[in-house]
């Protein structure tokens, strides 16, 4: 008999626990997944995030490195004789791209010529915007998706917590508790993975922006020299 009774108080402590393992371990296999994938998602939106975080950083500093050169050069052509074929920084590889256009075509017009690099500088800034904007979709999708993901996970806790009611005929708080912490859980982690998604995809945008209207300003200037 001592031993029911010491059973039951620590089966009745178990269900008490609400700390976030318990919870998580509590939970059945459909809630389980929605923690899951909700904890999936705001990694990897951490991971882009930090790795946008660092891209910006780096391109505004060499860019800026590059321009300020640039335009204290004699000559673009000496210029980009001093640079090396392969650049991380977007600006440096679209001008590497353009006076590679400039060498092929100085037997050409200038109108030619001229056309021949206006072309290349739009070919070239395209695709170094892309790379810029890579896996910003993941943070848009990541930012529109969690919350309704984190409320599949909170109307399925409920719909438990109702039927642990009307299985054991019982409206006590201590029935239903579990079920609807499991439920406030998985809206909590929604709204964790959509919140940092949404605002850095929003800075993001807004830089990526930025930096495109500076590679267009460039190009612009770098054309009126050719």
């Amino acid at each position: 008999m001592e031993q029911e009774i010491a059973s039951q108080v620590v089966g009745l402590g178990g269900a008490n626990d609400f700390g976030l393992l318990q919870l998580f371990l509590r939970a059945d296999f459909v809630v389980k997944s929605v923690i899951v994938i909700l904890l999936a998602s705001s990694i990897f939106s951490w991971a882009l995030i930090f790795e946008k975080y660092r891209l910006f950083k780096k391109i505004n500093i060499t860019s800026s490195q590059f321009e300020n050169k640039f335009w204290k050069s004699k000559s673009a052509e000496s210029f980009s004789k001093t640079l090396p074929s392969k650049s991380d920084d977007p600006i440096t590889q679209i001008f590497i791209s353009a006076m590679n256009e400039v060498m092929r075509t100085r037997s050409k017009s200038s109108a030619v010529q001229s056309a021949r690099v206006e072309r290349v500088l739009e070919i070239s800034s395209d695709d170094q915007i892309k790379i810029i904007e890579k896996n910003f979709i993941y943070l848009a999708t990541i930012g529109a998706t969690a919350p309704f993901i984190g409320l599949f996970g909170t109307v399925w806790g409920i719909m438990n917590s109702f039927q642990s009611i009307a299985i054991s005929r019982n409206t006590s708080l201590a029935i239903v508790a579990p079920g609807i912490a499991e439920a406030l859980f998985a809206t909590a982690l929604g709204l964790l993975a959509a919140i940092p998604a949404v605002i850095a995809f929003n800075k993001f945008n807004s830089d990526a922006k930025r930096y495109s209207a500076r590679i267009e300003n460039f190009c612009k200037r770098f054309l009126s020299i050719i």
